[in-house]
């Protein structure tokens, strides 16, 4: 149910463009730059195991286009291509000493549907709702853990030495921001989610995981320029 209900939001909210297609108060406002930030992540295991969270890096290239006005609510869309880095860290309390994390490198490319309420034109201030698609390709993966290893102690061992099964990714991803419009160009701080609906490892009958899907709170600084207004 919970699946269902944000897939319904995100439909909902990427069919405005469709919705409201032959407004009048058009806008053809094309913006490119980049973005960079921090991603706060977890994996959602079933069986689950107690996990920390792992800091690591988002950057990347960003494009939009602001395509109308409807009432007060500015549309747009905006694309952008990443590498992102995901993964777990494992919060480890048997008494060892040992430590485990494992970071998975990822291109990702979001569709996120956007709507701005504040300043139209100009210079100014806009708040800034966004969701929608997100997918993803796995580059490269790591381990890292302690010296001293007593995996037997644990009760969930199966991702030990276990590289990802699939290499492809998706999800929904959402957030809030603000975008600062100055004279040298756009500035955009922000929150945002990614609920991964896509598991890395099989998730058979026969298989041990019935479900490893990534879980990230993003925060994300973006700049852009204007080409077109």
């Amino acid at each position: 149910m919970k699946k269902q209900i944000i897939v319904t939001f995100v439909l909902l909210l990427c069919g405005l463009h469709s919705m409201y297609a032959q407004l009048q108060d058009q806008r053809h406002n094309f913006s490119v730059g980049f973005n960079g930030g921090v991603n706060i992540n977890t994996v959602s295991f079933e069986p689950s195991f107690k996990q920390g969270k792992l800091m690591a890096p988002t950057f990347g290239l960003t494009g939009r286009y602001i395509s109308e006005k409807y009432f007060r609510a500015i549309c747009g869309l905006q694309v952008e291509v990443n590498f992102s880095q995901h993964g777990w860290k494992e919060d480890i309390d048997d008494g060892s000493g040992d430590s485990y994390l494992r970071k998975m490198n990822y291109i990702e490319v979001p569709f996120l549907a956007q709507l701005g309420f504040g300043k139209d034109k100009g210079h100014g201030v806009r708040f800034l709702i966004q969701a929608g698609p997100q997918v993803g390709f796995l580059l490269s993966e790591k381990e890292e853990k302690s010296a001293s290893w007593h995996p037997e102690q644990r009760i969930v061992t199966e991702q030990y030495g276990k590289m990802a099964d699939r290499k492809f990714d998706y999800g929904i991803a959402g957030g809030a921001g603000l975008e600062v419009r100055t004279g040298i160009g756009n500035f955009i701080l922000e929150g945002r989610y990614y609920f991964g609906l896509n598991d890395f490892y099989n998730n058979t009958k026969r298989d041990y995981f019935g479900r490893s899907a990534h879980a990230t709170i993003i925060g994300k600084l973006t700049y852009l320029f204007d080409l077109t207004n």
